[in-house]
């Protein structure tokens, strides 16, 4: 028996070394294993940036990029001077044409990133009409910058109709159908005034012809919805005035005032580079088809209309600059006479008061407080797209075929852009600041918990 019991124990020993015996050597297989796996990594770790440093050749990243980018374009001017010739050199028109996108998207870009703080983002085509306005008047810049009168006309048309589609896409029926009242007082009582106060006011302070007055007051009587626009989807985005439904009528009304401008200005277009005053034309027809069209395919297509807007946003994104390029280039400080900008500013000025004036006086039936029509009046005022298309084109028609009237055609050139520059940044900032001071904020995360506690009772 004392025989046996060692040799039990001795068997059970075996046992249990053997059966350690493999964990032992899968822990230590695991732990060289871990240390050869820790030992390796450090190696390639250390040796991966010697391997991207021998193998930076050819280059790769933003400088790869810029090199490609920099080959294609050069390859694309090449075959474009082989087809053009002299026009995609400097003094020519498709040179010029470069020199004014990149120049104006540049200075886009720049107000975008030049932010103060507490202070609402300034609209970049401000930065596009002053970086159009340095190409004109910088000596350097404007001794080889060059561009042709067709093809700045072709381009301001093109950028007319993407204005016209977008706007037709834009408007929206049932908010057109419930501000029905409103939203026609809105859109056409301030343009209409304004442009009545500026045709007296330009009549008897700038010595305008009566039809050149009221041609002036419809290029400064539209309001620009791409300042309006983008700041009340800021402030619907945030719950500010919705309750009362004031940034849909504000977009919806900005559409239709640019059209009752347009329709205005081609109207007296007509009657001032007539030939007998005998007829109209039909120069007002094609803006109202773009529209009208743009518009009732925009209701037939519902969903499929987000698409659209998507490509004509893209190709706003691409003739934006070139629009406001080309109108700050129109304007030459050698040209200006000594007392036209202090008039330009007043005539402004003075209709701008008595369109804000109506403005108030037409909201005052419209079951608006106070603070509310103070708000609606004042950010009825910015100025942009539709001036940078319209304020050119008697400027050119001039040039073409009535030399004798190229004086009256500065003057509206110069009102135009003095009216961009003056309230569309002034505009800007009132809506950013005075919008969160006098609208309610309605929130929209407490009526969802109102209505969810409703159905749990």
């Amino acid at each position: 028996m004392y025989t046996e019991e060692p040799q039990n124990e001795h068997l059970e020993d075996e046992n249990v070394q053997s059966s350690t015996t493999p964990e032992i050597l899968k822990a230590t297989s695991a732990n060289e294993h871990e240390e050869t796996k820790e030992t390796i990594l450090p190696e390639t770790e250390e040796t991966k940036p010697q391997m991207e440093k021998k193998g930076s050749c050819p280059p790769q990243g933003t400088l790869n990029k810029a090199i490609t980018n920099g080959a294609i374009l050069f390859m694309i001017w090449c075959v474009v001077w082989a087809f053009s010739g002299p026009e995609v050199l400097p003094n020519g028109s498709l040179f010029g044409l470069l020199v004014i996108f990149y120049c104006a998207l540049i200075g886009g870009k720049l107000l975008e990133v030049i932010r103060l703080p507490s202070v609402p983002e300034i609209p970049p085509l401000l930065g596009m009409l002053l970086a159009g306005f340095a190409v004109r008047n910088v000596p350097f810049l404007s001794d080889i910058t060059y561009i042709s009168n067709e093809l700045s006309s072709t381009l301001r048309n093109t950028a007319l109709t993407i204005i016209l589609v977008r706007a037709g896409l834009g408007l929206d029926p049932q908010a057109l159908k419930n501000l029905k009242r409103v939203c026609l007082r809105l859109s056409m009582g301030p343009c209409l005034m304004e442009a009545c106060s500026t045709a007296v006011i330009s009549h008897f302070l700038m010595n305008f012809p009566w039809q050149w007055g009221f041609l002036l007051g419809f290029v400064v009587g539209a309001v620009s919805p791409a300042v309006v626009v983008p700041s009340m989807l800021h402030l619907q985005e945030k719950g500010y005035g919705i309750e009362k439904g004031i940034p849909t009528l504000l977009i919806a009304a900005s559409s239709l005032d640019d059209i009752l401008a347009i329709t205005g200005f081609n109207a007296c277009f007509s009657i001032v580079f007539s030939s007998g005053s005998h007829r109209f034309g039909m120069n007002t027809a094609g803006g109202l088809c773009a529209l009208v069209l743009s518009f009732t395919a925009g209701t037939g297509w519902s969903k499929e209309k987000v698409r659209v807007q998507k490509i004509i946003g893209t190709a706003w994104d691409i003739f934006q600059p070139l629009l406001f390029g080309l109108v700050g280039a129109e304007v030459s400080v050698l040209s200006l006479k000594s007392n036209a900008i202090g008039l330009s500013v007043g005539t402004m000025s003075l209709a701008l008061l008595i369109r804000i004036s109506f403005t108030f006086v037409l909201m005052s039936c419209a079951g608006f407080n106070f603070k509310e029509k103070i708000f609606i009046a004042l950010s009825w005022m910015p100025k942009a797209t539709v001036q940078a298309v319209l304020g050119p084109l008697a400027l050119e028609k001039a040039r073409m075929s009535a030399p004798h009237l190229e004086s009256y055609s500065e003057d509206v050139m110069t009102v135009a852009f003095l009216a961009i520059l003056i309230t569309a940044p002034n505009g800007a900032l009132i809506i950013g600041i005075l919008g969160p001071k006098v609208l309610t904020r309605y929130d929209k995360s407490k009526v969802k918990m109102e209505l969810s506690g409703l159905e749990l009772h």
